[in-house]
C-alpha cells in the first residue's frame, strides 16, 4: 500500500503500523503460504460487518509485490468470496483512490458505494451458488 498511500500524501508509517496492530484479530484473518516463497506472502482479514448485520469487511488484503499477477491474490479473494456465498453473506471493503486493486475487486462482483477524497468503499451483494446438474 506504501505507493498508493505516498500518491495520495498520506503515507505515515506509523499510523500505518498502528492501524494494523489496532484492528489486527487473528481469528479472523488467513495467511498466504507459496511454496519457495518467504513466509508470509500475504495476508486477508474478513470480519462481520458492525454496521449491517448479515455482511462481512474484507480487509486487510496484502500481497508481496512479487507475487502480484500471478493469480495468488486472486484464488485468496475467491477463496474468501465463495465461503461469504455459501453463507448468503455481502461483502465490503475499502480501497484507496486510484489503487489498481479496484479493478481486481470489480471483476468479483463489487460494485461503487460511496468515496471520500482517500478511499472508495466497494459493496458486493451474496452471490447466489449455481446448482450443479
Amino acid at each position: 500500500m506504501r505507493p498508493d498511500l505516498e500518491r495520495l500524501g498520506r503515507y505515515d508509517e506509523h499510523r500505518v503500523r498502528q492501524r494494523m496492530r489496532d484492528a489486527f484479530r487473528p481469528a479472523h484473518t488467513s495467511v498466504l503460504e507459496v511454496p519457495g516463497f518467504p513466509p508470509p506472502a500475504g495476508c486477508l482479514a474478513v470480519r462481520p460487518d458492525d454496521r449491517e448485520p448479515g455482511a462481512l469487511v474484507l480487509e486487510h488484503f496484502y500481497l508481496a509485490p512479487a507475487l502480484h499477477g500471478r493469480g495468488h491474490g486472486t484464488a485468496l479473494l475467491r477463496t474468501a468470496l465463495d465461503a461469504a456465498d455459501a453463507e448468503g453473506l455481502a461483502v465490503r471493503l475499502t480501497v484507496l483512490q486510484g489503487s489498481p486493486a479496484r479493478r481486481l475487486y470489480e471483476r468479483h462482483g463489487f460494485g461503487f458505494e460511496s468515496e471520500d477524497p482517500i478511499d472508495v468503499h466497494l459493496y458486493r451483494p451474496p452471490t447466489p451458488r449455481k446448482a450443479v446438474p
